[in-house]
């Protein structure tokens, strides 16, 4: 039976309008949640779980209000939760390091995590613990099933490759062909109840210093062309401005 990881994270809700104040992003209306991907790689884990026997831990970084990301995945099945309790910004270099002090501390035999966070976007994660827990690295899955083996599904050039994964091992999901479960009544009365592991983190000194946070730039005003005599014109500047012929 495995001993099952999966890395969540929580996120402004992709959906919510962020602003800038003081130059730093002001996240105080923000609705927070798992990061989508990430709950791609929980339901891979349950289906682990499910077809292979063991157990699933779920693991995030953060201070108290994370705890609302590892309910959510209790909510749906896993077994344990854990914070790694650190509410400071952390480059990728000590979150994987500190993630990675977890993970060989609770005796993992698995790691899923999402290919990306919707927030970051870096895609690092994964492969980062990967490179210092020695294991096996697959990235953005779309499919896996599970017998004495796993086997994926992964995206690469001109088409899809199938991949024989050994244990120990890192993978990171895609979307996919996985759909999500969601929580049921009972699921969430538990989560509720449901005791947090809360390990203290002891971060190296990053070695990224932010600056400051801008919004991008806003996007020109449109332009507008009505009838034949601008055809010219338009086909002038989807040429040279837009480059699309």
């Amino acid at each position: 039976m495995a001993n099952i990881a999966v890395l969540v994270k929580q996120v402004p809700d992709t959906n919510a309008r962020i602003v800038i104040s003081n130059d730093r992003v002001d996240l105080s209306a923000v609705k927070m949640v798992m990061s989508p991907y990430d709950e791609f790689a929980v339901e891979t884990a349950l289906q682990h779980r499910a077809a292979s026997g063991g157990e699933v831990t779920a693991i995030t970084v953060g201070g108290a209000s994370a705890d609302k990301v590892l309910k959510d995945a209790k909510a749906i099945g896993v077994d344990h939760i854990v914070r790694i309790d650190c509410d400071s910004y952390l480059d990728s270099n000590s979150l994987q390091s500190m993630i990675s002090s977890v993970i060989s501390e609770i005796g993992a035999d698995v790691v899923y995590c999402g290919k990306a966070a919707a927030d970051t976007g870096a895609g690092s994660t994964g492969p980062g613990v990967a490179e210092r827990l020695g294991w096996a690295s697959v990235s953005n899955i779309i499919s896996a099933t599970f017998s004495e083996t796993i086997s994926v599904v992964a995206p690469v050039q001109g088409g899809n490759a199938r991949i024989s994964v050994v244990l120990p091992a890192v993978i990171s999901c895609d979307k996919g062909d996985v759909k999500v479960r969601k929580p049921n009544v009972k699921g969430i009365m538990q989560a509720k109840k449901a005791q947090v592991d809360v390990k203290s983190a002891d971060p190296s000194s990053s070695s990224i210093s932010i600056i400051s946070h801008s919004l991008p730039p806003s996007k020109p005003a449109g332009k507008t062309y009505e009838g034949g005599a601008s055809a010219a014109e338009v086909a002038q500047l989807l040429r040279d401005e837009a480059n699309v012929i």
